[in-house]
């Protein structure tokens, strides 16, 4: 199963770097929690970087809180307290202007299918996506999900009315594997967290769209050593290689 080889990678790509050492690496000085605001897209792949960062750093804490990029962006422009920001897109990190500190690109992802596993609207391509009584599920046009969706029907020249606009990445994926609808255009990285929930359809290089991740320490954060630390992670050999393995590719 796919969620299974997925799982593989990234426990052998922690203890590669951990036994390499290839990535950071504790100091013993730094103490401590933090919160990072992370888009939806990054759950597993952060979720395995948490459990290796706070074993590099005993005695710190990073708590973990996943949403759409732009609802992210609002809520801190509103004062939610974090410490670093994860966008999904450039857009979603500009929108907080200087009290993003100074971010730098960590990641990229792309488009793809997903079906559910029978494929019962028997799709083959993007073009299959606007026929009639097919049901798909897109991101809300606001989040980079459902920009980088809408950017592919929009290469492919393909007209779809979705029967769902949904609020993030994994809502969307969501709906796919309760059989809700018959196809979302989702990230090749949630494809790949499904395991054999769903089944993929890969898009083409002519007609496929691209986002670019940037993460960086926010003006306001609370402990922006163990911030900084946790960006430097994320960017390390250790934290390029879990997110290899998920499916992303380097900026």
């Amino acid at each position: 199963m796919k969620r299974a080889v997925v799982t593989v990678a990234v426990m052998a790509a922690l203890a590669a770097c951990s036994s390499s050492g290839g990535g950071a690496k504790g100091s013993g000085k730094l103490s401590g929690s933090i919160t990072v605001d992370a888009a939806a897209s990054l759950t597993e792949a952060f979720t395995a970087l948490k459990a290796s960062f706070e074993k590099a750093y005993p005695g710190t804490t990073v708590t973990l809180n996943f949403g759409a990029s732009s609802e992210l962006a609002t809520q801190i422009q509103q004062g939610k307290a974090a410490d670093v920001f994860a966008s999904a897109s450039t857009k979603n990190m500009t929108q907080l202007g200087a009290s993003a500190g100074a971010p730098v690109d960590f990641a990229k992802n792309r488009a793809e299918i997903a079906v559910p596993p029978a494929n019962p609207g028997k799709i083959a391509a993007v073009a299959d996506l606007a026929k009639p009584g097919l049901k798909v599920a897109l991101c809300d046009p606001a989040v980079p999900c459902g920009v980088v969706a809408r950017q592919v029907l929009a290469n492919a020249k393909v007209s779809v009315t979705p029967a769902a606009s949904l609020a993030d990445v994994k809502s969307t994926l969501a709906a796919v594997e309760s059989g809700e609808v018959d196809a979302g255009v989702v990230y090749v990285t949630d494809v790949r967290a499904a395991g054999n929930k769903v089944k993929g359809i890969e898009i083409p290089d002519a007609v496929n769209a691209s986002t670019t991740y940037p993460i960086g320490t926010l003006k306001d954060a609370k402990n922006p050593s163990l911030a900084r630390a946790w960006v430097d992670y994320v960017r390390s050999a250790v934290g390029q290689k879990v997110l290899q393995a998920d499916g992303f590719a380097l900026p």
